[in-house]
C-alpha cells in the first residue's frame, strides 16, 4: 500500500467517494486534539478508526488520543501497530511513556536506545528524553536523569515547545535533588520565556 506523509490525502485515498464526509471528521478531531479536547477527539475519531482501519493518520491520532485520556494499554496496541507499518518513529516517546506507566522501565532503555539509533527530529528525541529522564528518577536513579537532560538542555533566546518541556523537566528534577538554585534558575528562565506554561508560577513562588 502507498505511503501517505499527509494524513487527509490519505484517507481521501482510501475513503473514495466518502471522503467528502471523512475528511471533516478527521479535522474536526485533529483541530479537538489540538485545543486540548482530548475526551473530544477520542470521540470524534472513533467512526473514523471503526470504518477506516488501514488509514494510518486516522490510527495515529486515534493512539494519540487513547493516550492523552489515560488509556494506556490501548494506545500501546495501536501506537506500536502504527510505529509497525510506517517505519516512523514519532510516537515512540508516548510508546516509552505507556511502558513507563506499567513499570517496564527495559522496555523504556530499549526504545530511548533505538530513537538514540535512529536520530528522529529534535522535537521527537527531547521527548524520548524527557521520559527516559521520569524513567530513571522513578528508579531512584535522580543523578543519571540529571545527567541525562544537563548534557542537552541549554538555555536558549527563542525556545521551541520541547525546549520548554526540558526546562521544566530538568527544573523539577534539580528541586528533587535538592539544588534549589540550579531549580529556581530553570523556572526563572521559563518564566521569562513562558509565564503560563504548565504550574511554572507556582513553581517559582514555593522556591522563593
Amino acid at each position: 500500500m502507498k505511503n501517505f506523509e499527509d494524513p487527509y490525502e490519505e484517507l481521501e485515498h482510501i475513503a473514495g467517494k466518502r471522503a467528502e464526509r471523512a475528511i471533516p471528521v478527521l479535522q474536526e478531531a485533529a483541530q479537538a486534539f489540538q485545543d486540548g479536547r482530548e475526551r473530544d477527539a477520542l470521540r470524534i475519531i472513533k467512526p473514523l478508526v471503526e470504518r477506516y482501519p488501514s488509514a494510518q493518520g486516522v490510527q495515529e491520532l486515534y493512539g494519540m488520543s487513547l493516550y492523552a485520556n489515560g488509556k494506556y494499554e490501548q494506545a500501546l496496541k495501536v501506537l506500536e501497530e502504527f510505529t509497525s507499518r510506517t517505519k516512523s518513529y514519532d510516537q515512540l516517546p508516548l510508546i516509552m511513556d505507556c511502558y513507563r506507566s506499567f513499570k517496564e522501565y527495559d522496555k523504556v532503555d530499549k526504545l530511548w536506545r533505538e530513537l538514540g539509533e535512529v536520530s528522529p527530529d529534535g522535537a521527537v528525541t527531547a521527548e524520548g528524553r524527557i521520559v527516559h529522564s521520569q524513567s530513571l528518577a522513578e528508579q531512584g536513579n535522580i543523578e543519571e536523569a540529571l545527567r541525562l537532560l544537563r548534557k542537552k538542555v541549554k538555555p536558549i533566546g527563542k525556545p521551541k515547545q520541547h525546549h520548554l518541556r526540558l526546562w521544566y523537566c530538568l527544573a523539577d528534577l534539580e528541586e528533587r535533588a535538592g539544588n534549589i538554585i540550579a531549580a529556581r534558575q530553570w523556572f526563572e528562565r521559563l518564566m521569562n520565556q513562558a509565564p503560563n506554561f504548565a504550574d511554572v508560577k507556582d513553581r517559582l513562588d514555593a522556591l522563593s
